[in-house]
């Protein structure tokens, strides 16, 4: 009896298998480099754009998923897509090759996690901005990935942090752009500009006083055993750019670059929502280690916003002018 039952089971589960539908074996394989860490939303998000992609081809494009800098930093990796050796990524958009890929960075246009969703949307003014410029080099933009809004951290309290121009007695550092540079020393900083892989010992051994530039996360992550003061003051929004090379794109039919395309979209809107909850998730694990957080409301911020958006015709010696023009006509204050 139990050997007819074998039979029986296993000629059932061959059955099975030869009915059932298979995905046919990759025809491309991209590779897909991030420079979050493999617990990050960002690398959540790349991973279900992969997964998306893999389903709507029926198996034909397999995207593999490099986090955490795998094949390089985010400026190597903007070179291998613009050489076509690596096909994907989900990194900052470095500025050596144009300084105006920093516009996506300019402090003080985004007006909270609502305003987020329609500045990096697709369509949007940032969006076809990018794209072109991103164009000229070889890279097509295919959304954005929102990690959170900036603030400051901080060893020793901030003087007056919703004054600007107003001296904080702290001296940030900054990452090395024009648009922090401005911003911070707009709002009252003194400036100094560290490689990032020293910040944490130079707001240890007192080199600096706090860091600008940096999103709730990033900090949590990388500062919460040396900072004691947290600033959320959403001066500027922590983006990564979803990029494909042109070489590879040219490669694909408009049908597979369409489902693509709508699957970086997708994550671009889901990932807003996605920051905010981070961002609230990670000021709870401030507040629970005995770090100072201060936040405050759109209304509160409206002096920094205002001073600082005063100040972006002075980009005008670095950036493209007529760019600027079009910046402040699309996001300026009505």
């Amino acid at each position: 009896m139990m050997k007819k039952f074998s039979f029986v089971f296993i000629s059932f589960a061959l059955i099975t298998l030869i009915a059932a539908p298979s995905m046919a074996a990759p025809e491309m394989v991209l590779r897909f480099a991030g420079q979050g860490t493999v617990e990050h939303t960002g690398t959540v998000m790349m991973e279900q754009v992969a997964k998306e992609v893999l389903e709507k081809t029926d198996g034909r494009i397999e995207i593999k998923v490099y986090p955490a800098n795998m094949l390089g930093d985010y400026t190597l990796v903007f070179e291998e897509l613009m050489r076509g050796t690596i096909d994907m990524a989900c990194i900052s958009v470095p500025s050596q090759f144009n300084p105006n890929l920093e516009a996506t960075y300019i402090n003080c246009f985004v007006y909270g996690y609502d305003d987020a969703k329609k500045v990096f949307a697709e369509g949007s003014w940032l969006y076809n901005k990018m794209n072109e410029l991103c164009q000229e080099l070889g890279v097509r933009v295919l959304g954005f990935q929102v990690t959170g809004f900036i603030g400051i951290a901080s060893t020793k309290p901030v003087n007056e942090p919703l004054v600007p121009g107003v001296n904080k007695n702290v001296l940030v550092r900054v990452p090395n752009m024009d648009v922090y540079k401005m911003g911070a020393e707009t709002m009252g900083y003194n400036t100094v500009t560290i490689p990032w892989a020293d910040v944490y010992v130079s707001m240890q051994t007192g080199v600096c006083d706090g860091v600008d530039g940096m999103d709730t996360v990033a900090a949590w992550d990388n500062l919460k055993d040396v900072m004691k003061y947290w600033y959320q003051l959403n001066y500027s929004v922590e983006n990564w750019n979803y990029l494909i090379s042109e070489m590879t794109w040219n490669k694909l039919s408009p049908e597979d670059q369409k489902i693509i395309a709508e699957a970086c979209a997708k994550v671009t809107q889901v990932g807003v929502d996605l920051a905010r909850e981070d961002q609230d998730k990670h000021l709870q694990l401030m507040r629970d280690k005995g770090i100072q957080v201060f936040t405050y409301t759109p209304e509160e911020l409206i002096p920094i916003f205002e001073a600082v958006s005063a100040t972006w015709d002075n980009l005008k010696g670095k950036f493209d002018p007529v760019m600027i023009d079009e910046f402040k006509k699309e996001y300026g204050k009505k």
